[in-house]
């Protein structure tokens, strides 16, 4: 066997859903997840900055890349695990984190991506799985810039913090209590 055979074809995904330290953590627990990578996307400044994306001023979301193989976890999955552990009903925030980088936004890569992400949120509406309307923003994906180094993986590295503690880790049990069987084998 070749090498392109044994390595699987990965989709991306682009989520928003607060803070990227939330996000990631949860999806690095995803079976089928390769690699999730905090950044910025949607804003109008290059290669912003952490400190800058916080002030609210360069119109970028706090994002994370999600790298996963389809054939292992479908987009729609991933979707469900993002309304899951997110509020989409706020517009620019999640829980004490206010301003337009704590958006609600799905940043599609195809046009497979867009109308699942859209089919969802209607069928989430229709269902009043939400005490109020959604208001997650579905856009086609612009530059995607990571974060600085610091940021990646950082509940792994700061889980004994008090944002991780009251903030990360009840997104993690959430996700571990509705996804348990969509969660690594590895151990991770």
């Amino acid at each position: 066997m070749t090498e392109s055979q044994l390595s699987p074809v990965l989709e991306t995904a682009i989520l928003g859903g607060g803070c990227f330290w939330c996000l990631e953590a949860v999806f690095l627990e995803v079976e089928g997840v390769h690699a999730v990578t905090s950044g910025y996307c949607g804003g109008h400044v290059d290669a912003p900055t952490y400190r800058a994306v916080c002030t609210g001023g360069t119109g970028h979301a706090e994002v994370v890349k999600i790298d996963f193989d389809p054939a292992v976890v479908g987009y729609r999955e991933l979707l469900e695990i993002f309304f899951t552990i997110h509020d989409p009903t706020t517009v620019d925030r999640q829980g004490n984190d206010v301003g337009p980088q704590y958006r609600s936004v799905i940043f599609v890569t195809s046009d497979d991506q867009l109308h699942t992400a859209l089919a969802l949120i209607e069928e989430l509406g229709e269902l009043r799985v939400f005490p109020k309307a959604i208001v997650t923003r579905v856009e086609r994906a612009p530059a995607f810039w990571p974060a600085e180094p610091e940021h990646h993986d950082y509940y792994t590295h700061n889980s004994d913090q008090p944002y991780c503690q009251y903030v990360v880790a009840p997104k993690i049990a959430k996700f571990r209590a509705k996804f348990g069987e969509r969660r690594r084998r590895d151990g991770r």
